[in-house]
Order: C-alpha cells, then structure tokens, then sequence
C-alpha cells in the first residue's frame, strides 16, 4: 500500500487541533490534518457556544420575574416559544461552526485535510479508514472526547440525550431529568427549568458544580435547589415505563419523565486509535502517560492534546496544549511551558467559579480566608441577583493570593480579575490598591479582601493601605 510521508501529522481538527496547525503551518514543515467524525469544534457546535445561546434565551425569559415589582405589567401573559427558541439557538450554533470551518479546514486541499478516522499501523505510521496511509516523523494526538452513556442506559434510544444530540431536538420536552450536576448538568438544567420544562437534578455526590469549599457548596444547593429540583447524594436509575416514558430513580426518590440529559462527563477519544501499535503504554485512566508542560508522550515523537488527554477539558486549556503540541512537533529540542492559573466557570445563574487553588487542595493551618455574601452588595441588591457568596484564599504569612471560589453574580469576570491577580503572583494586600470603581459587582471582591487582608501577617508598608506614596 502506498504511503505518503509528512513531517507532522494532527489527528482531530477541534480546537486543540486547529491550534496545533497554527504553529505547525508556519514552521516550513510538512503536515497533514486528519479528523474523522464531525468537522467543527466540540465548543461551537456541541459546547460552550450553543449551551450559552440556551442561557441567554433562558436568563431573559426569566428576568420577567421581576418585571412587577418594577412595575411593569403584563409580564404573566410572556409566553415561550420553545420550538423558535430552539431553532434559534441552531442558528447560531451554524453560525459559530461555519465560522470555524470558513477560517480552517474549508481552506484546505485533499492533500492537507484528509476526513476519515486514523489508526496507528507502527509507532510513526497512520492508515485512515479510506485507505490512504501516512508516515509521519511526528504525531499529534488531538482526538477530542464523546459523552458519557452508561451501556444499559443507551437502550433507551433518543429519549436518553448528551449534548451531542440535545441540540438537535426541534423542541423542548415537557419533563426531563438531568443526570450529572456539572458544568454542563447546570447549565442546561436551570435553563430547561426557566424554558418551561418540569425538570429534576440530579447527581450521586452531595455537591454541584464541581465546588470544593463547603459554605459555597452549601450555598450554590440552597440558591439553586430553590429554583429547581435537586436529587442529591444517591446515583441515578433509569427504566421504562409501559406508555413509554422513563423512571427516574434515586434513593427512595421517583419520578417519570418524558427524556434523561446524561451530563456526568466525557471520555477521550482514543479508543479507535490501535494506540497500542505506537508503542506506548496506558495508565489506569486509559490515557498514555503524558508531560503537561510539553503535552510530548512520554519520551516519543507523540503529543497529546486537548480534552483526548482526559485533563480539564476547557476550550482555553486545549488552545494552549494545541499550541505546545504544535511547537515541539516541530522543534528539535524539546521546550516546556509554564501553564497558566487554573479558571473554571459553570454559567448557571448565579455563576459557579474556581480560580487557583481549590479550597479542597490548600493547607488549612497555612492558608487565610476572605468571604463576603452577596445579600448586602449594592450593585447587586439593584440587579435583583444578591444571592451568593464569594471566598478568597491566600497564603497567611506572605499574603500572597492562592485562589478563590464562589457563586455569584458577575463571576465570570471576578474569576478572571483573581486568575489574572494569581498569575502575577499578587499580594492581597496589592490587589486593594487597584482602583474599584461605584457601584459595580467588584465590589463585593473588594470586601471579601479586605476580610482576608485582615487574617494575613504581610500588611502593606504604606500610611494608607490603598495608596502607594509618591
């Protein structure tokens, strides 16, 4: 069989993928892109962009809650369309995965994007389903991931969704259930709720959104378990009903539904690689031992990168592991990279944040803690969305910022302020000599570090704390 040789060879053209070319294609190397399966990112058309288009519909349908203590009538007779809510929703979903394609692989010739799914033959050989092979002296491995359905569960056919078809549906069932309480469960399960859908969430831990410290875990189940259903601590069983609809069971809990959203997370996409035939060797996740800082397997011609290494899975993350998988694919010498400051956002309403380090992972005999509630903030009093909690960490004896979680409104922009604080290396004690503007949500952060500068030992050397002198 004929093969065809190339200095790098990109399996997946997602995110990860597409940045990895992007370092690639100017080095002078030769390269092939090779994807099998949906063209487009996992983010534009099954991820970040289409759940945030359901947000938004949600958020504003929502918002006419709080039209009569405005003043404004008429806000009972608001009614959803969730049909046209819906197709919206795909408009725009077209619109971002078009976008995608026009700028990558639409620009490509047969020779440069192959579409098709590759195997290993040899450790630097691929074969691809329509029989082309390619020799590669360097690979990177960008296969993305797929939801997870527990095998008796796929029984059920489409009343069983993942987000890999829950944005397909034309319209909005009138119950469901929301297995799986992450990122994605939340998101999509508030938004259902607010849509007019009777909905149930449920998750065998006794957290959501992933929050490790335990007054805002308490918090986000109280904020959000008062506007939506919440099963927790038990796993979920599913069974079908004679007329056709689905038992939901967990602990001494039931109820039926019309469909299941499956959202307890993602596997990579490695099992058609024959990675074995690379020679290398998995670990107990299933995933080859990889070097975070050179995404390089191992000590082979191999990379891994994006949400097919099974880390964070984070659009962000894969474009920076995309860009040092491509880099050192086409470099002698192989180079780390400093990753940045960990940031997570659940885009549920209030927002979920983890920023740094999570309380869970921090020395508590060493570490001091700011918190502020969200109740008294005026900013939010005024927005209608003043529940939350907002926690602060730093080191007690240098003040140096550790990290931050919280469910809050504005979080998304808190969290990236702290990331960005964090990365710099900054003092509680620095931070509170940035300006804060009047009235604005960053205030509430303001009083949570100002809580948290009072438990530290390192003050500023200044008169005025805020100030630094001429």
């Amino acid at each position: 069989m004929e093969e065809r040789k190339v200095d790098v060879a990109i399996i997946g053209s997602g995110s990860a993928g597409l940045y990895s070319l992007s370092k690639v294609r100017p080095s002078g190397k030769s390269w092939v892109l090779i994807n099998g399966g949906h063209t487009g990112t996992t983010c534009a058309r099954v991820g970040c962009m289409p759940s945030k288009a359901v947000i938004q519909v949600a958020e504003d349908f929502y918002r006419r809650k709080v039209f009569n203590r405005y003043g404004v009538e008429g806000h009972d007779d608001l009614r959803i369309d969730q049909a046209e809510a819906m197709e919206y929703v795909q408009d725009l979903r077209d619109t971002f995965v078009d976008r995608v394609l026009s700028n990558s692989t639409d620009n490509m010739s047969d020779e440069q994007f192959i579409e098709g799914y590759a195997h290993f033959v040899e450790p630097n050989l691929l074969e691809i389903d329509n029989g082309q092979r390619i020799r590669a002296d360097r690979i990177i491995i960008a296969t993305g991931s797929a939801p997870i359905v527990p095998g008796p569960w796929k029984a059920f056919g489409d009343k069983v969704l993942t987000t890999d078809d829950f944005f397909e549906q034309e319209t909005l069932p009138s119950s469901m259930a929301v297995i799986g309480l992450g990122v994605i469960g939340l998101e999509i399960g508030q938004s259902l709720h607010r849509l007019g859908v009777d909905v149930v969430g449920i998750d065998q831990l006794e957290t959501i959104g992933g929050i490790s410290d335990p007054d805002v875990a308490s918090m986000a189940v109280d904020i959000l378990g008062s506007e939506m259903t919440l099963w927790l601590g038990h796993a979920a069983e599913i069974t079908e009903t004679d007329d056709g609809m689905l038992k939901i069971t967990a602990g001494e809990k039931t109820k039926t539904v019309d469909k299941i959203l499956v959202a307890i997370g993602r596997h990579p996409n490695i099992d058609k690689l024959s990675i074995e035939n690379a020679g290398v060797t998995l670990n107990d996740n299933g995933i080859p031992d990889y070097d975070l800082n050179t995404m390089q397997i191992a000590d082979t011609h191999l990379f891994l990168a994006g949400d097919a290494n099974g880390d964070s899975q984070l659009l962000h993350e894969a474009g920076d592991e995309g860009r040092i998988a491509g880099f050192n694919a086409t470099n002698d010498s192989i180079q780390g990279f400093k990753r940045k400051t960990p940031l997570f956002i659940t885009f549920c309403d209030p927002n979920i944040v983890s920023v740094g380090g999570r309380f869970a992972d921090l020395d508590p005999d060493t570490t001091a803690i700011g918190e502020i509630k969200m109740a008294p903030v005026g900013r939010a009093l005024i927005m209608a969305k003043n529940k939350g909690i907002i926690r602060v960490y730093a080191d007690k004896a240098s003040g140096k910022l550790l990290g931050a979680e919280m469910i809050a409104a504005k979080g998304e922009n808190l969290g990236h302020l702290l990331a960005w604080c964090i990365q710099q290396d900054m003092t509680v004690g620095q931070l509170l000599q940035l300006p804060f503007y009047h009235p604005v949500i960053e205030e509430a952060l303001q009083a949570a570090l100002y809580d948290l500068y009072s438990k530290v030992d390192a003050k500023n050397e200044t008169p005025i704390t805020e100030l630094v002198p001429l």
